[in-house]
């Protein structure tokens, strides 16, 4: 089971977060607060996995008392549950660890769903091999998404070098190109280039535009549109 804090100056919502989170499979509330100052002593004495905090307490700022969770050495995660909605703000809770952060006002549906993702990592970080966690893995708990194309995203029987060629040729090309055209520059046949142009156009990094000629079928060009990195 997976601990939690809920953190809120108005005993309403916590107790509604509280319930929230009792209705998720795998979840239990340790405790409530109700200020930083009762949040800190519940810590020191009752150590849990997560937290969910809001920023506005009586005492003092959720910000600052996730500084002092540092500064006391208390291991837990925090998931930010605010109204504070300011870029400031945002900004200052993902410098100082917050692992995510849910606006105000909220549905069940979406806490949950930081929830299980946070419940997800947590299991796939214990169940690692020992020769360390994946690209994917780790972006996660960094909260970077794995780039489209990767290894990790790849499906079953692609390979990510002839991806990475696929990319360079339409990535270098001025114009766009055909199919045919990209299997030339690459050295690869036209249904594997296909097969690969359709793959990063899914991943949103290739758009297609059609050339109508004057006879015959109309030729699909292929352009990048994705980072210029």
């Amino acid at each position: 089971m997976i601990d939690v804090l809920v953190v809120d100056d108005d005993p309403d919502v916590v107790r509604i977060n509280a319930a929230y989170v009792a209705k998720v499979p795998g979840f239990r509330v340790a405790g409530t607060a109700h200020s930083a100052a009762a949040a800190l002593r519940f810590l020191r004495r009752h150590p849990v996995d997560l937290v969910l905090l809001d920023h506005y307490l009586p005492d003092e700022s959720g910000l600052t008392l996730l500084r002092r969770l540092h500064d006391f050495g208390v291991e837990t995660e925090v998931i930010m549950v605010t109204a504070a909605r300011d870029t400031a703000t945002v900004r200052a809770a993902q410098r100082l660890g917050a692992l995510q952060y849910v606006v105000k006002p909220f549905t069940f549906a979406h806490l949950r769903g930081k929830l299980d993702s946070y419940a997800a990592l947590r299991h796939e970080l214990a169940t690692a091999p020992r020769s360390g966690a994946t690209q994917e893995t780790v972006d996660r708990v960094f909260g970077a998404p794995t780039p489209p194309g990767s290894a990790e995203t790849l499906p079953k029987g692609h390979s990510v070098l002839t991806a990475d060629l696929v990319r360079e040729v339409l990535h270098s090309a001025p114009d766009a190109l055909s199919a045919q055209e990209v299997a030339d520059r690459a050295g690869l046949s036209r249904q594997t280039a296909q097969r690969y142009l359709k793959l990063l156009e899914s991943a949103g990094l290739v758009r297609h535009r059609l050339r109508h000629g004057e006879t015959g079928r109309p030729v699909h060009l292929y352009h990048w549109r994705g980072p210029a990195g």
